[in-house]
């Protein structure tokens, strides 16, 4: 398995956006007002992170990189 560098409260948030997003997504959803405003705050929480602002956050990779935890852990194993 991969070492990850992203923080784990960055990939969370990309977790927790896709559960949000698919939630919203579904057919007839409830709530669907507060489910955009926690779309929204994820959004904000993952597009403002700290992580992009250091070196090892500057390079595309480290974009792409986001969506191997999230993958990981629907497979039901850790990617770190």
């Amino acid at each position: 398995m991969a070492h990850s560098t992203l923080a784990d409260d960055l990939a969370q948030a990309q977790y927790d956006w896709g559960r949000t997003y698919t939630a919203l997504a579904a057919p007839h959803p409830r709530g669907t007002t507060a489910l955009r405003r926690r779309l929204l705050h994820l959004s904000n929480r993952l597009f403002w992170h700290p992580f992009w602002s250091t070196p090892a956050g500057h390079s595309t990779a480290a974009r792409a990189a986001l969506s191997q935890p999230v993958r990981a852990h629907k497979q039901g194993r850790d990617a770190r």
